[in-house]
């Protein structure tokens, strides 16, 4: 290449203009400035004061540059200060060690802008260190999927941050009464942004192998979020005594992310630990196989009752009551081992996850023997009630089943109502 060419190519070179507009922070780090105001994305990301913000502090004198101090973004839902006397009644009012009382705060940063406050890294504290302990048996859990894996995932799927959140706030409220109106609050506006991203990604259907285990999970977590959420007049999980039932838009996600990815969901840290692990197993507890005897044989009863009565969708009704069944046998296999209440509900909400469509409509329509055996399912909730976010479910859905049944048909849900019923 002679002379004319290579110079001929150093002029056809595009031209690169430095910007010097950045500001002092991206500087100092030799990092690319957007330059965006009144707060770059840099300072945003770290949390720290852009000194867009404070233009005068752009040129500071040789060795005066004070270090920069991090700080925390002002929460929507968390006052700028609280007086000595509120931290005082903070002391004296909270509940657990974990709920330490809310410190002055006059230092926060009130720029908006995403990211995560004092009030969010309280109740992230709190989930990792007290709420994770209450979805799973940890000495049973070697992989520590809530306490360890689902934190992290947060920090790379922003669904999973925000319901994480939820859940802390909810059990923060089922602690401290008191503070129930703050936390609930708290606990509302995570679930909106938890909720909305995954129906985005639902919705533009990029459901792949890369994000199948965290849909899943931020699925799972939308469900225990609407437990801890506790009972409301109405609304009964597979059917609303006033309309559609909030619970069947969960049941449809989840049930269309395990059909879908089933295979890919169950692997690595979520992959179910092998039967042989349940060494702990009492081949010898007759109170329980009593209990089960008598579960069965209530079940078998509505069978019947379905042969008899049932015409055009006979064989729905008695596949989904040899299910249930199934799913009691499972579940009292389970109980053996001493699981965790939350060990149950593979099975709890399995059953209302494979209900065929029929099936979902007669709920709906609150047809009288679908109602019968949705009773019967409540009874696997009951065994779970020692589950903070799981109080009351079981005695609620009966007791709104009773209120929706004709009478005629009373005397079919005596068994489920005896056992659910709350002793003195």
């Amino acid at each position: 290449m002679d002379s004319e060419q290579i110079n001929q190519k150093i002029r056809s070179r595009r031209t690169h203009r430095k910007s010097r507009l950045g500001c002092g922070n991206c500087k100092k780090r030799r990092v690319k400035c957007d330059e965006k105001k009144p707060s770059c994305n840099n300072c945003l990301m770290h949390s720290i004061s852009c000194d867009f913000q404070n233009p005068s502090s752009r040129s500071p004198s040789a060795g005066s540059t004070p270090p920069q101090r991090f700080q925390f973004r002002q929460s929507k839902y968390q006052p700028v200060a609280l007086s000595p006397s509120q931290d005082e009644e903070n002391c004296r009012s909270v509940a657990v060690q974990c709920d330490p009382p809310s410190p002055a705060t006059t230092h926060l940063v009130t720029t908006p802008g995403e990211g995560i406050s004092l009030a969010d890294l309280h109740l992230f504290h709190h989930f990792v260190t007290a709420t994770s302990s209450t979805i799973t048996d940890e000495a049973k859990d070697p992989k520590k999927v809530w306490q360890i894996h689902v934190p992290q995932w947060g920090m790379s799927f922003p669904s999973i941050l925000h319901l994480l959140l939820t859940f802390s706030a909810l059990h923060l409220a089922y602690l401290n009464p008191a503070r129930r109106g703050e936390y609930t609050r708290q606990a509302d506006e995570h679930f909106t942004f938890g909720v909305r991203s995954v129906t985005a990604v639902l919705a533009l259907d990029t459901l792949d192998s890369q994000n199948c285990q965290y849909i899943y999970i931020a699925a799972v977590m939308i469900c225990f979020a609407y437990f801890a959420r506790g009972p409301r007049d109405g609304e009964y999980l597979v059917f609303n005594a006033n309309g559609k039932s909030e619970w069947l838009v969960l049941l449809h996600g989840v049930r269309s992310i395990l059909a879908e990815k089933h295979g890919e969901i169950f692997t690595g840290v979520l992959e179910p630990a092998e039967e042989g692990l349940d060494l702990d197993t009492d081949a010898s507890a007759p109170e329980l196989d009593e209990e089960l005897s008598r579960h069965v044989q209530r079940l078998q009863e509505v069978r019947d009752m379905v042969n008899l009565e049932m015409e055009g969708d006979r064989e729905v009704y008695v596949g989904v009551v040899d299910n249930l069944a199934e799913c009691f046998e499972e579940a009292y296999r389970r109980r053996r081992t001493g699981c965790h209440p939350t060990g149950l509900m593979p099975y709890a909400m399995g059953w209302t996850f494979r209900l065929p469509n029929t099936m979902i409509t007669k709920l709906e329509e609150r047809e009288p023997i679908a109602l019968i055996v949705l009773a019967h399912w409540a009874i696997l909730l009951r065994y779970m009630r020692d589950s903070w976010f799981m109080e009351r479910w079981d005695h609620h859905i009966v007791m709104g089943i009773k209120a929706c049944l004709p009478e005629a048909y009373h005397a079919w849900i005596e068994w489920p109502e005896e056992i659910v019923a709350y002793l003195p």
